[in-house]
């Protein structure tokens, strides 16, 4: 049964590495509402390449939407981050009608696979910004570009289709998290997605994505590293990760938590090159480190995090642009860091 009315409602689907996550919303007097949500993941043994198996992946989406009553026939749906390339390209004196080519000309040297087994998009940012700007060349321009693997886009193409979903749009999860954690923040911000398999950084100023990277260390690898350092079972490392979390780390300093801080170091270390790495090209400070993923969830994560990266660090609210039943609170904060991008697709539609 659904949560409120659903004429008009979108769905935005989210094809994780551990499970998919679906979030219908519609727009009722001006307001974001949820409609309804369902979610699957599979087993933490059980591995499996969603993306790559679309029979499973479009019997697993309808199975979501029939038993949590879902009615919407239309959803957005996102890439992969760490699948995706992503540039921003400083164009100098190059005509307004000489842009394309320029940018396909560019964008050789910055994918490092054959531009024929790519699908190309971009667009122009900071105009107003280099308008402003009298000593900027009238012909020097900023491009937002990304390159997704036809290949990977064909498989999507084919989930939806097997799912008999009507699919709007497909973009990269960084756009959607940008919409659902931030809305109109234009500050200078680094996201950070701790999933079940992979990490994604994106560094996003003026709500756009001006520096992404991904690393293969997530809550499953986090899970697995402190298995190996204790010698215990994964079921045994899960329940310390949340039990413990890193809390303690510099009052006790047990190996359980020295094994949990070594687990997540990786993720650290990324992140301190990142900001290094951006401040170093831009000469501009982050501001804040926001925080989602199912994975965020460690106990005390924030608290380390910000001491260690001296930074203000907060788990984003993916639910704070949409209006929801007040009973359902609990439950939702519980959910959110996992629903963000699917949150942030169903958006994209309503705004």
């Amino acid at each position: 049964m659904a949560l409120l009315s659903n004429s008009a409602s979108y769905m935005g689907i989210d094809i994780g590495s551990t499970g998919i996550k679906i979030v219908e919303l519609k727009k009722e007097s001006g307001k974001i509402k949820l409609v309804n949500y369902g979610f699957s993941e599979s087993e933490k043994s059980e591995i499996v390449d969603w993306q790559n198996n679309s029979e499973l992946s479009a019997k697993v989406i309808k199975k979501i939407i029939r038993e949590a009553g879902i009615s919407a026939q239309s959803a957005i749906s996102a890439l992969p981050t760490f699948s995706v390339f992503s540039s921003v390209l400083n164009l100098s004196n190059i005509p307004k009608k000489d842009i394309a080519s320029a940018v396909h000309w560019e964008a050789k040297k910055v994918i490092p696979l054959p531009l024929e087994d790519m699908i190309l998009d971009w667009k122009e940012i900071d105009a107003s910004r280099e308008k402003q700007n009298k000593k900027k060349n009238a012909n020097d321009v900023k491009i937002l570009l990304t390159g997704a693997p036809r290949v990977l886009v064909k498989k999507y193409i084919e989930i939806f289709k097997l799912a008999k979903i009507n699919l709007l749009s497909l973009e990269t999860e960084t756009f959607s998290l940008i919409r659902s954690l931030l809305g109109n923040d234009k500050s200078t911000i680094m996201l950070v997605e701790i999933g079940a398999s992979t990490t994604d950084i994106s560094v996003v100023d003026s709500i756009i994505p001006m520096l992404s990277r991904s690393i293969d260390v997530g809550g499953e690898k986090i899970t697995e590293t402190i298995g190996k350092n204790l010698n215990i079972s994964l079921d045994k490392s899960e329940q310390f990760k949340y039990d413990l979390g890193v809390s303690s780390i510099n009052s006790h300093g047990g190996n359980e938590l020295k094994a949990i801080t070594n687990a997540i170091s990786p993720v650290v270390n990324e992140i301190k090159y990142v900001v290094n790495h951006f401040h170093g090209k831009n000469n501009k400070k982050i501001e804040k480190i926001i925080l989602s993923g199912g994975s965020v969830l460690l106990p005390n994560l924030t608290g380390y995090l910000a001491k260690i990266l001296d930074m203000k660090i907060i788990i984003g609210d993916p639910w704070s642009r949409v209006s929801y039943p007040r009973e359902l609170r609990p439950l939702l904060q519980e959910i959110g860091p996992r629903m963000a991008v699917a949150i942030g697709l169903a958006i994209r539609e309503l705004e």
